[in-house]
């Protein structure tokens, strides 16, 4: 059990755990900057989380839900105020609807998180203020101490492991729900940079190509919200081509760009796609959750080899990235 003090302080309405780890602290903040990562230790072990959201930068936000063992669901959303990568984050949390919307019939909180090393290797002090003497009395009774050490509980099994999430494997698919998917590739390469090579039009064309020997035949780049693009793709002999277009729905350079995806020629609600890039060890996280219109759609996608395709371009932007 990695918490070693929790002290609740009803006079100034405030929680504060301390937890420590035999890992760096790079180590454990990237447990908490991957979704994937996050969602095996955050909620206790009969209520795990899902996130279908996580945006770990200043102004970014977080959607998630707890799953009990009858199936039912509780909501989450956390507004982040401040991140310092590697050292710091706050965030204001509550309870959501099925939509990510704040429930306001129930408490919210304010949570600061700071990482630091020790001889040891790390510690992480979670500090939570309370809006009131009701609501914590209300959030404690609801187990959110218990809760949370059961949660904790769970996160060196996260951290030992090693080779789940190194930058050196290859695209991940995780299905998050009957209609979405998660994308997770580590690419070595800065945020900036994994930014620029998705919004650069000469830096697209070097890898963005499809399979082997194909050739880019329209590269028509959005950069802001409420702006179109369209990419265009045939084989060496300038045949049996195919286009994707889309609009770009909201746009936070460098972290996150939210757009939607139709294949020209084929009918059916576009998908929606919601980007997030994320600074860890040995590179930028990037995270793609894809929305389907139905299950069908979403197992056709996943059908036509869609991941090997994907690991096949990102393998050649970090070529690319390695060059410039």
């Amino acid at each position: 059990m990695p918490i070693t003090t929790v002290d609740k302080d009803p006079e100034n309405l405030t929680m504060t755990i301390i937890a420590d780890f035999p890992v760096p602290v790079r180590r454990l903040w990237d447990a908490y900057a991957d979704p994937r990562q996050l969602e095996k230790f955050w909620g206790p072990p009969e209520y795990p989380a899902t996130f279908t959201r996580h945006d770990l930068y200043p102004g970014g936000r977080s959607e998630y839900y707890m799953t009990g063992p009858a199936g039912n669901r509780s909501y989450n959303y956390w507004e982040f105020l401040s991140v310092a990568e590697g050292q710091s984050f706050e965030m204001v949390s509550g309870f959501a609807d099925e939509d990510g919307q704040p429930n306001e019939q129930m408490p919210s909180i304010r949570m600061h998180f700071a990482f630091e090393a020790t001889e040891q290797g790390s510690r992480l002090t979670g500090y939570t203020a309370f809006n009131s003497t009701e609501e914590m009395e209300q959030l404690i009774s609801m187990g959110m101490e218990e809760g949370t050490k059961a949660a904790m509980g769970q996160i060196d099994d996260v951290l030992a492991d090693l080779s789940s999430f190194a930058a050196s494997l290859p695209v991940e698919a995780q299905l998050l729900s009957d209609t979405q998917i998660r994308i997770s590739r580590v690419i070595r390469g800065s945020v900036q940079q994994v930014w620029d090579a998705h919004h650069v039009p000469e830096l697209l064309k070097r890898w963005l190509l499809g399979p082997d020997g194909w050739q880019f035949t329209d590269c028509q780049v959005a950069t802001a919200a409420g702006q179109s693009y369209r990419y265009a793709w045939a084989d060496a002999n300038g045949e049996n081509g195919f286009a994707l277009a889309g609009e770009v729905k909201e746009s936070q350079p460098p972290y996150r760009e939210v757009t939607t995806e139709s294949m020209e020629g084929f009918e059916g609600p576009p998908a929606l796609n919601e980007q997030t890039l994320t600074p860890v060890e040995g590179g930028t996280l990037l995270s793609l959750v894809i929305t389907y219109d139905s299950k069908e759609q979403r197992d056709a996608i996943l059908a036509t080899g869609m991941t090997d395709g994907m690991e096949t371009s990102y393998a050649r932007l970090e070529e690319v990235l390695m060059s410039v």
